[in-house]
């Protein structure tokens, strides 16, 4: 069938079928759950849809869960090993090669499948979505900005699907610095669809990298009918305000948002949702504020998955957990085990480079920083802290591992390097009550009086801002 948002045909996909694959479109979009549902009613409705079994594969990556992964592999591989792909049109065999690929576990491929398909159908959403997010997951800021942006003008602005687009790309934006068009295109896609929950995300980002945590706080307390609950999102928004929170010197508040929100006895052990937990409390001990109980339940989460191999970015959190509750044979095992991984595994596979070249070194930093071997994170730290992008998520996430090269250059007495380090943040954020509580100790161990209460006072004043949002 061929609808008017789309244009293309479905292949061995009836009107109902048809009808589930839109509604599951819809629910990916706005990260709704049914899209789980929907995506599986497709397959019920038309088992030979090709495009059924990809939206389905798709969804099992998505989650950047190894398991997930796994049983995608073994369904697609069951449904291609049955459908003859020359009766499919070109773009539905372009979308089987992406699956295919990224099933395979070669990320970069399946993001470049995709973008052939976005460059000749820029109206396919569900390319541009899941690219999207392989962008996302690749940390390439460039592609995630321009992937949307490239499609934006074959779309037509009453398209009810353009929002959501439109919250894409502002995400894109932020993530390459610009931070003002990204705000104002944000803000455009929330007003269109108040629940557009990526939308209200990118909005959020911008604030974050330009230090307005006030705006922050009082944006997300003004919404949060729109974002705290029914969605995927729902933790990750959350993560935001802790950060906020953080910033604004309320330890009480954050914590509390990590209780009711992102860790607690109901929560399900979900790798995105595990990784927000870990980043919040690794931010706390950075700071020397100590939440053991806390540490330990969330590594316990961690452990349960018993997770391989799989996406590094999740194993830096995992390690984070296990390193934070002073699990580090823990850390150290799961460090082990990537490194047998990667003598067994090759390049063709994208977590290879990422585990190799980023993860297993920011696991070992983070391991000799709990060890209190601040000199040998710092070794390990300061040679790929321009390269940490490669292993995925965005810049606020990546943040912590930044601030911890930042810490244990402090701590361990690499003085010139701390501020070098904290004149790149100042003169970049201005606005960071962080930078300046730092550069304020880094001046009491160079015995500046006088900067570190000037440093001290400018942290105190951006707080109180953040504080007063706060209520």
């Amino acid at each position: 069938m061929e609808t008017d948002r789309h244009a293309h045909v479905l292949s061995g996909t009836g009107d109902e079928a048809a009808r589930h694959y839109e509604r599951a479109l819809d629910a990916l979009l706005f990260f709704r759950a049914e899209v789980a549902d929907e995506a599986q009613a497709m397959v019920a409705a038309s088992p030979d849809s090709a495009m059924a079994h990809v939206f389905g594969a798709y969804l099992g990556l998505l989650g950047t869960e190894e398991k997930e992964a796994a049983e995608a592999r073994r369904s697609f591989g069951a449904f291609r090993g049955a459908v003859d792909l020359a009766g499919l049109t070109p773009r539905e065999k372009m979308h089987t090669a992406a699956a295919e690929a990224w099933l395979d576990g070669d990320i970069l491929r399946a993001g470049g499948i995709l973008g052939e398909i976005s460059t000749e159908f820029p109206r396919d959403a569900l390319a541009l979505a899941v690219g999207h997010q392989i962008d996302f997951f690749t940390g390439d800021a460039q592609r995630l900005r321009d992937r949307i942006g490239g499609a934006l003008s074959a779309w037509d602005g009453d398209d009810p699907h353009f929002g959501p687009l439109l919250g894409m790309y502002a995400f894109g934006l932020e993530e390459a610095g610009h931070y003002g068009q990204a705000e104002e295109i944000g803000l455009r896609a929330v007003e269109r669809h108040p629940r557009d929950v990526w939308g209200i995300h990118a909005v959020v980002h911008t604030y974050e990298m330009r230090g307005l945590f006030g705006e922050g706080i009082r944006y997300l307390d003004a919404r949060t009918e729109d974002w705290a609950e029914g969605n995927y999102l729902s933790v990750h928004n959350a993560w935001h305000y802790a950060l906020y929170a953080l910033e604004a010197g309320s330890v009480e508040r954050v914590l509390g948002v990590y209780d009711s929100m992102l860790h607690n006895e109901t929560s399900q052990p979900v790798a995105m949702e595990l990784l927000d937990a870990s980043a919040l409390l690794w931010r706390l001990l950075l700071a020397d504020i100590e939440v053991e109980p806390r540490w330990a339940a969330l590594a316990r989460a961690w452990a349960g998955r018993e997770d391989g191999a799989y996406y590094a970015f999740n194993d830096v959190h995992a390690v984070m957990a296990y390193a934070g509750a002073g699990r580090l044979s823990d850390a150290e095992r799961l460090v082990k085990d990537r490194e047998q991984w990667l003598d067994r595994s090759g390049p063709a596979v994208s977590n290879h480079a990422m585990t190799r070249e980023i993860g297993i070194p920011v696991c070992r930093a983070l391991i000799a920083y709990r060890q209190r071997r601040y000199a040998r994170a710092v070794e390990l730290l300061a040679p790929i802290r321009y390269r940490l992008n490669s292993f995925g998520g965005s810049h606020a996430q990546r943040d912590a591992v930044q601030r911890t090269l930042v810490e244990a250059a402090i701590r361990s007495g690499r003085h010139d390097l701390a501020r070098t380090l904290l004149s790149e943040r100042i003169n970049l954020r201005p606005i960071c009550p962080y930078n300046w509580r730092a550069r304020a100790r880094l001046a009491e161990r160079l015995g500046d009086a006088g900067q570190a209460a000037t440093a001290t006072a400018r942290a105190d004043e951006q707080a109180a801002v953040g504080a007063a949002a706060l209520g």
